[in-house]
This record gives structure tokens, sequence and C-alpha cells, in this order.
């Protein structure tokens, strides 16, 4: 938007301004026509009646350049997402073991000339539980979503089930992930089939069953079309709350080996959070999970605590360790408590 409006904004207030001064000229030529004795009065007043109620129109004409700018700017963004290079993972399925991960001096950026991640090593057992914290805007999340394969690294590599993501069909390396973020997405169809994206061929009895085991089957059956309720563009019709609870029964559903939480409960209201506390740890049972968190007590069990600032990991370990250990994590989690108590109070 600033760039559409740094484009058009001087051209259109210049315009905007001249526009409707059209008897600056029209006055004085008009005048030494008529005074020439080539204009006669009849068609002299005519035309300033006419250049005066050209105005409106002009004005309108001048809106469709703020319509074009702003086309401009939006093909411009999706031709920039077109010509990206895709990903190449080839199409052979590989033949993976127990679900381990292991970054190797991993380093990404989104734009070239940026570099988020910074020679990341880390290793992420199979059937642990791992939580990335740290300031907000540490790469947390860019870590998470490289493990799950939306992008791949600049430099480093990363390996699932002993085989590098990078040889690793997409097909195949998203079925191996469950990703439940803080902002899911929800199509604009029935509640029935955003869960059942999770696994396409499930039936509607799994579905149910899912829907229960993640605690969204009592709102569901509230509504007006029970499952058949359409939830709108990007789930629309339903809370922040309920939209996260559906997305857990999705993944729920999918059953893949890795789970990634980043944030899942972070729209869940007091009154359910204990039910999807309980829907989220039977999602992650058996394994291979990977939490993303700020709400630091809710990680003082984890395997290990991964702490990244600056696209760099500053510590791991398990909770006790990191607060003899780690300043940043003690004061992480100082903060946490702080918040907690004054919350408490």
């Amino acid at each position: 938007y600033y760039n559409w409006m740094k484009k058009c904004q001087f051209g259109m207030a210049l315009a905007y301004a001249i526009a409707p001064t059209t008897l600056i000229t029209v006055l004085p030529v008009g005048w030494i026509f008529y005074t020439d004795g080539s204009l006669s009065a009849e068609v002299f007043l005519t035309t300033i009646i006419l250049s005066m109620s050209i105005v409106g129109p002009l004005i309108a004409a001048m809106g469709f350049v703020d319509n074009l700018a702003k086309v401009g700017t939006i093909v411009g963004s999706v031709d920039e997402i077109l010509l990206k290079a895709e990903q190449d993972h080839g199409t052979q399925p590989a033949q993976l073991g127990k679900p381990d991960i292991a970054l190797d001096h991993v380093s990404f950026g989104y734009a070239q000339d940026k570099e988020i991640l910074h020679n990341i090593s880390l290793t992420i057992p199979a059937g642990s539980l791992t939580a990335l914290v740290g300031p907000s805007g540490s790469g947390k999340s860019t870590i998470a979503k490289l493990i799950a394969g939306f992008w791949d690294v600049t430099e480093g590599r990363i390996t699932l089930g002993g085989m590098e993501e990078s040889c690793i069909p997409l097909e195949q390396l998203y079925d191996q992930v469950a990703f439940v973020s803080q902002d899911n997405y929800l199509f604009d169809d029935t509640i029935r089939e955003n869960i059942r994206m999770g696994r396409v061929n499930a039936t509607d009895q799994e579905v149910e069953q899912v829907a229960k085991a993640a605690g969204c089957d009592g709102f569901i059956r509230q509504l007006e079309h029970g499952y058949g309720t359409r939830v709108g563009g990007g789930g629309a019709h339903l809370s922040g709350g309920e939209r996260q609870r559906i997305a857990i029964a999705r993944a729920m559903l999918k059953n893949a080996p890795v789970v990634i939480l980043d944030e899942a409960t972070a729209y869940i209201d007091p009154e359910n959070e204990a039910v999807v506390q309980r829907a989220v740890a039977k999602l992650v049972e058996g394994k291979t999970v990977i939490v993303i968190a700020h709400r630091l007590s809710t990680i003082t069990g984890a395997d290990q605590i991964v702490v990244v600032k600056d696209g760099n990991i500053e510590a791991q370990g398990r909770h006790e360790e990191l607060l003899r250990h780690c300043p940043l994590y003690t004061d992480l989690w100082q903060a946490h408590m702080g918040v907690k108590e004054g919350e408490t109070v």
C-alpha cells in the first residue's frame, strides 16, 4: 500500500488540484478570440458552461488511474511469487527411518540480502519433545517452517528419518509433518471437509471421532448445520479458539510422525484451554514434537529447550540447566512468571 501511494500520490494530488481550474485557460483565451471576432458570444458562453461541466467526468476518469496503480502493485507481487524458483525434491519415494531430525549448519533468509538464521546446528531425537523459545523475531518459526519443508535452506542441510529433506518428495515430506500454528487457515467449506483435509480418505465417523478427541464436537453440534456448517473465507464465521480446535482436529486426523506446534493454544479462551491441552496431549503422543512457546511454564518438562536469539542458538538443555547457565532464558522465565503473577492478582 505504501509503495502504491508513493507512486501515484503526487501525480493524483496535482491532477485533482489542476482539473477543476478549466476557466484559467478558457476565459482569457476565449476572450481573445471573442474580441478578435473569431468567436461569437453564444459559442463563448457555451464553451464556458461545457468547460465547467467536464470536471466531473475528468475526475472520474482519473479515478481509474488510481485503480490501475493498485492493479500494477498487486500484479507485481503475484508475479514476484510466480517467478520464484520451484522446490525440486525429486519424485522417487524415500526410505525413511525413525522420525529424528537434524539441522546441520543451516543458514536461511527469505530475501537474498537478509539472512534470518546463521549456521544453525540442532539434533531432535525421534519421540522427543523439543521446545523453541526466545524473543519475538529471533527465528523460532523460521526453524519450524524449514523443518516442515515450506522452504529450502540456503546453506547446510536438514535431515528427517536419516534422509536429507531435499531428497524427499514434497508430498511425502508433507505427509510426515503436522503443523499447527497460531494462525491456521480454514477454507470456505464445511467444518467436516476442513477437518478431513488432514486425511482426505477419512470417513465421516473418523472425522467426528477426532473432533470429539480435539474437544470441538460440542460446539460444532450446536451450530445450525452441525458438521455441514460452512466456515466462511479463512474461517471467518468461527471464533479464533474454534478455528484453532478444528486445526488441531485436522492434525490429529493426519496422524503424522512429526508434530510442530507454533503457539497452538494462543487463541484459546481459559474455559476451553484445559480441553485443548488434553487434545494436544493426545495429538503428540508417541510423536517427535517441536513446540514454539512464549508461555514457558507449559514446556518446563520438555526433553530439550532450545533458546534462539537473532537467528543463532544461544543455549540448549533442560529447564533447570538453562535457569542456571543461560541469562537470556532466566530473563524470559522471570518475565513470564511476573506476568502470570500479575494475571493472578
